[in-house]
């Protein structure tokens, strides 16, 4: 067990892979010689070459498509898009390339793409660079989309998605990169897709992932002192969404509340309250609450920029009301 950067755990995993399949690459723009935007190719291509470790030039849907048609000759290429943004170029290779070849060549040609890409708001990035767009590719059927949250589900997950023979897009938060956590390389890993409950409670449920995760827990200590246990889930998985553990908490708490970074209208907060509602109604004793980001392209001033995202304050504020404690809707 150690302590490690979220970058690092990163690092470890694809170095892991790199040495233990032959048929595992990476590929990107500055993934080799620069070591990666946020370092996590950092040393590997001294290690491997720049066969295996490739710099691209800047052109994501040629060199996402490159490593679909990789994938489908029975390699395992890492992209490495430099933010979620950028993504844009590539939708075609990752939506009607990636998504669907499995499934409309009738299994014959498996999929073992992984697709890295951080995202969400960092620091004054402006709006073109600092989108949340999971919510874009959770509606696309074929595709699979992991969260982590913490370096161990760092190492853990894309290890994992390297080794799947679906598409999956792990999706890393840009303020995550330079967080630390415990890291045990040892343990047993979870199912890639399963949610976690990070803290255990009795009074409601949070549902959370990426960098809303710490946030949730730190509010979760807030209430604690006011004699509010809330239990708050990592779903770490935003497709598929492991319904049953989210499920039994809500049925067990009777109160549900979701945060997310992402816009409110038409985000994945959305399409867990609808799902939820569904299947826990007769469990629920108040409204599903959602605290999410505004429906606004990203500010570039920082003080606007953080008023545009959920902060610790709301998700206390959502969570009174949803307990009845206070008047009220959460933001």
């Amino acid at each position: 067990m150690s302590e490690i950067l979220y970058w690092q755990a990163l690092n470890q995993a694809l170095d892991a892979e790199l040495a233990a399949d032959d048929a595992v690459f990476t590929l990107g723009e500055d993934v080799g010689l620069y070591g990666g935007t946020y370092r996590v190719s950092e040393g590997l291509m001294a290690k491997y070459g720049e066969w295996r470790v490739r710099d691209t030039p800047i052109s994501e849907n040629s060199f996402t498509g490159l490593g679909v048609g990789a994938a489908m000759l029975g390699l395992r290429p890492v992209v490495e898009i430099m933010t979620i943004n950028f993504a844009l170029f590539a939708m075609d290779s990752i939506v009607n390339m990636a998504a669907k070849i499995p499934f409309m060549s009738g299994g014959q040609f498996p999929m073992p793409l992984t697709i890295r890409m951080p995202g969400g708001i960092a620091r004054q990035l402006g709006a073109q660079h600092s989108q949340r767009l999971e919510s874009m590719f959770l509606s696309v059927p074929g595709l699979r989309i992991a969260v982590p949250s913490t370096p161990q589900d760092a190492y853990w997950q894309l290890r994992q998605a390297i080794r799947s023979d679906d598409p999956v897009i792990v999706l890393e938060h840009e303020l995550l990169y330079f967080s630390k956590g415990e890291m045990d390389t040892h343990a047993s890993a979870p199912p890639l897709h399963q949610a976690l409950i990070r803290r255990r409670g009795r009074d409601l449920t949070c549902i959370s992932y990426s960098r809303m995760l710490p946030l949730a827990l730190e509010a979760a200590q807030a209430l604690h002192a006011e004699g509010i246990e809330m239990e708050v889930i990592d779903l770490r998985s935003l497709s598929p969404i492991d319904w049953s553990t989210c499920v039994e908490s809500v049925q067990r708490t009777h109160r549900c509340l979701i945060v997310e970074e992402d816009c409110r209208f038409g985000g994945v907060g959305g399409e867990l309250a609808a799902e939820l509602q569904e299947r826990c109604f007769y469990s629920l004793d108040a409204p599903i609450q959602r605290v999410a980001g505004l429906d606004i392209p990203t500010p570039f001033n920082a003080k606007l920029e953080a008023a545009s995202i959920p902060r610790q304050g709301d998700i206390l504020q959502a969570a009174r009301a949803v307990l009845n404690l206070v008047p009220g809707e959460s933001s």
